[in-house]
């Protein structure tokens, strides 16, 4: 069994802390504050564009997005050093929440802006979606709009799944040749094939909204921005030769 580096152990064990910290904690409080929630939402704060990637929805989610860290991480990590790999890390990680969080925005603002034009005041809005309390004279098509908007103003993200999109990404291409299996698949093939095509139905969810192996309430387009990230660094750093320039 392949060892673990140790930038990817001390990320194992704090999202197992963080992980546990949620469980025992009630009322939700720890994914009220860590959790990514969308920005127009009071519970939003900025930092939880880190945080979120050390929370995780239930134990088969952490435990598939650990398994992955280790797998992945590791191999990437032993190419990369310590300092390059949590820069790459953090950083898809970002590019993943940053992406969705822009998604959610290209879907909402235009609602918002109908809204508006229509005589509705913002903070007549928020105070609808805040409260999930209707005012008088809404029509129809409004309250339709209205929950589309609410289903996002009301989001979160948690998970640390953009951030190993980032690393396949890097796998990949550090290790084209190496053999893959899925779980549900046990068909050995390359990983300079198997990456491109696990992205390939993430983006085929995000556009249809039919999953395949993942939850229905998978964040697709953070998995997507998540790649896309790791893909545009790798692209960037491929140029330093990794071995002569470890950050180490």
């Amino acid at each position: 069994m392949r060892g673990i580096t140790d930038t990817v152990k001390h990320l194992l064990i704090i999202n197992v802390l963080m992980f546990i910290g949620a469980s025992t904690i009630g009322n939700g409080i720890f994914y009220n504050w860590f959790s990514l929630h969308f920005p127009k939402n009071d519970l939003f704060q900025p930092w939880q564009f880190v945080t979120h990637m050390f929370m995780h929805g239930d134990i088969m989610h952490i435990a598939f997005n650990m398994l992955a860290l280790w797998m992945f991480g590791t191999a990437v990590e032993q190419v990369f050093g310590a300092k390059k790999f949590i820069i790459f890390y953090f950083l898809s990680g970002l590019g993943a929440a940053t992406i969705m969080i822009g998604f959610y925005f290209f879907k909402y603002l235009p609602l918002e802006a109908d809204l508006i034009a229509s005589g509705i005041t913002s903070g007549e809005i928020k105070q609808m979606l805040s409260t999930n309390k209707l005012l008088g004279g809404i029509s129809a098509a409004q309250q339709l709009q209205l929950q589309s908007m609410f289903e996002i103003f009301h989001s979160s993200m948690v998970g640390a799944s953009g951030a190993i999109m980032g690393l396949l990404v890097a796998f990949g291409m550090l290790y084209p040749e190496s053999k893959l299996m899925l779980i549900f698949l046990p068909i050995p093939i390359k990983a300079k094939y198997f990456i491109p095509g696990i992205i390939a139905l993430d983006l085929f969810s995000a556009i249809t909204g039919q999953s395949i192996f993942s939850p229905n309430n998978t964040a697709y387009v953070a998995h997507i921005g998540g790649a896309l990230t790791g893909f545009i660094l790798m692209w960037i750093w491929k140029k330093n030769q990794f071995d002569k320039y470890r950050w180490n």
